[in-house]
């Protein structure tokens, strides 16, 4: 009886021990990229790293804030919340946590985000972006960018409302070092940019925002948000992974590529 008793006894650890093991080797749940574009641009600007993060196997979402590509949502109603409460949106119908990433203005977006809803965010990810500290806005830190070619380009329409960008100074800000076919698809595809969200600061605090994982993609050859500048809002938000690329202010249509080797590695 002790021998049956024993065998039992054995038989049932096993059991319990080879449970455990097989739910330590599931899967575990898997990150989806969440890509957030900037100012005068759309979702058309990801679809290259969209491509190629999906060919590795990865999920992907792209954001496409009001007022923005398809969206004629009116610009006198749009406030960075605005953006921000369409990013959390669309993170509220993805399974598991996300990778958020977001571009120039898209930094000030994401910031937002990952104050607001800082559990689900696995990594956050600045690509040439603002990056606020609490207080700030857009507008406060670009004031600051000396080497910034943006202002003396801009156009405000007849309401204030929205910010152009004059024709000729397009490219040679935003992606002087593109294709040919890259170029076009940046004319073909800009709209004036919704002006209020520019003015708007965020509040942040180091129980939220500060505690999500943070890397930044500098972008060296930047007209639009100069290098220098990234670098004092990545020293003021303590930021120590970092990455440079060769690129203008987009490079995810000059060097999609090297975007998407970036941000396999920040997903490791």
């Amino acid at each position: 009886m002790k021998i049956l008793f024993l065998s039992l006894l054995l038989t049932s650890a096993m059991l319990v021990t080879l449970t455990a093991c097989n739910k330590n080797e599931g899967p575990s749940p898997s990150t989806t990229f969440v890509l957030v574009h900037g100012a005068w641009q759309a979702p058309y600007a990801w679809q290259f790293v969209k491509s190629q993060l999906e060919q590795k196997g990865q999920k992907v979402v792209v954001v496409e804030l009001p007022g923005h590509g398809a969206d004629k949502t009116s610009p006198a109603t749009l406030t960075i919340d605005t953006y921000r409460d369409k990013v959390i949106s669309a993170i509220n119908n993805i399974s598991g946590n996300v990778i958020l990433v977001g571009h120039s203005m898209g930094g000030v977006v994401v910031t937002a985000t990952a104050e607001k809803i800082p559990t689900r965010i696995n990594k956050l990810v600045y690509i040439g972006a603002f990056l606020p500290a609490s207080g700030q806005s857009l507008l406060t830190l670009a004031q600051t960018d000396s080497t910034s070619q943006l202002g003396p380009a801009l156009v405000p329409s007849a309401d204030k409302l929205t910010l152009g960008i004059k024709a000729e100074s397009l490219i040679p800000i935003f992606v002087q070092d593109g294709s040919d076919a890259v170029k076009k698809l940046a004319v073909d595809n800009y709209q004036p940019e919704p002006a209020i969200p520019f003015t708007n600061s965020v509040t942040l605090t180091a129980t939220n925002f500060g505690k999500v994982d943070k890397y930044y993609i500098h972008t060296a050859l930047d007209h639009a948000v100069g290098l220098p500048l990234q670098k004092r809002m990545v020293a003021a938000a303590g930021i120590k992974k970092t990455y440079t690329l060769n690129s203008s202010h987009c490079p995810f249509l000059s060097i999609p590529d090297q975007v998407t080797t970036v941000l396999m590695d920040i997903a490791k």
